[in-house]
């Protein structure tokens, strides 16, 4: 009894010892090896390296036990050479199960860096992470079917055929989500730029789906437009190019008054404006223009320039408190609207 189990121990010790091995060694050359190469990298200028290594951090302990476990399997007893087989073929599956997963975080990232450098957020948008994943994931799936023995020629007919029935009853769904990719490819609007519709809806662009787009209006609600609207229309995006823009205040002043002090005073309270206020831009100086002679003052209009849309409010808010302070100082009259009316009698 004794030597039957000393027997049993023996015939399952090599296997089991591969495999632990395996696990170790994938243990040793994650804790180690691939910790150190990963501290390299974080030292380097291209930022490439850094998502390869983070995206396969986790997956080398299973590498390396799935290949201990494929070498193993040939020396395990009482099992045919044909279920061996089928178990080769399992763990392959899972190896390139695994390999497509880490691809596909390899994928997404390195898109996320080139549309960094390129200074765009384009793969930001929920259509281009999960094309770029359904992408990377439908290779890995065919590539395992075709190493388990299965045909894939047939699989690939039958969805082209389907594929072809979908795309008939889907119309309008795949209408927007092709509105979303030229929308995306072409940058007319990208997620963080502030936009105007043609139809009257402004708001923050918060994120392009393979759906519809939403924007965030400046009151915090939520505009869910298709895609295929936004593509057809006339969008005026704030954010493109230079985000800064003209801001002009009018402001009007009596006929008695000396527009040349009035315009000094003017230009003084618009330089502190400037400097003090936040969303002003510092190295755009204001400029005062006296423009119209109105019914009952002669108007001047005043130019900011803000550095997004958004920041006139608080430059108009503080130039209006503080010139209207100022020019109860200086006796600089801002006139109510007058009409003078006058009345002839006709005598008989």
């Amino acid at each position: 009894m004794e030597k039957t189990i000393i027997d049993y121990i023996m015939v399952y010790a090599t296997p089991i010892g591969t495999v632990l091995v395996g696990i170790l060694l994938g243990w040793l050359f994650k804790r180690f090896i691939h910790s150190r190469l990963k501290k390299v990298t974080e030292k380097t200028k291209w930022k490439g390296d850094d998502v390869v290594f983070e995206a396969i951090e986790s997956h080398i302990v299973l590498w390396f036990f799935l290949a201990s476990l494929n070498i193993a399997s040939s020396s395990i007893p009482f099992i045919s050479d044909e279920y061996i087989g089928y178990l080769s073929k399992i763990i392959i599956s899972a190896l390139i199960l695994s390999v497509t997963m880490a691809s596909s975080r390899i994928g997404v990232g390195l898109l996320n860096f080139w549309a960094e450098r390129q200074g765009t957020d384009l793969p930001s948008t929920t259509i281009f992470v999960n094309l770029a994943r359904i992408i990377i994931i439908s290779i890995g799936v065919l590539v395992i079917l075709q190493s388990l023995g299965i045909s894939i020629t047939p699989l690939l007919t039958a969805l082209g055929v389907g594929g072809l029935a979908v795309s008939l009853a889907l119309k309008d769904t795949l209408a927007d989500f092709f509105a979303g990719l030229h929308i995306l490819l072409s940058q007319k609007v990208k997620p963080g730029d502030f936009v105007e519709m043609d139809s009257g809806h402004m708001g923050y662009v918060q994120n392009i789906t393979w759906r519809h787009t939403t924007l965030m209006e400046r009151t915090n609600n939520i505009v869910t437009i298709p895609n295929s609207k936004i593509s057809a229309a006339i969008v005026k995006n704030y954010d493109k190019g230079d985000p800064s823009f003209s801001i002009r205040v009018s402001v009007g002043v009596s006929y008695n008054s000396d527009l040349d002090h009035v315009v000094k005073v003017t230009e003084e309270v618009a330089e502190g404006v400037v400097r003090d206020v936040d969303g002003a831009k510092k190295d755009a100086p204001p400029i005062v223009r006296c423009f119209e002679f109105a019914d009952s003052s002669v108007n001047l209009k005043i130019y900011f320039r803000g550095l997004k849309y958004g920041d006139q409010h608080p430059i108009i808010d503080e130039f209006i408190r503080r010139i209207h302070k100022r020019f109860n100082q200086e006796n600089i009259e801002i006139p109510f609207p007058i009409r003078t009316l006058i009345h002839k009698n006709q005598s008989e």
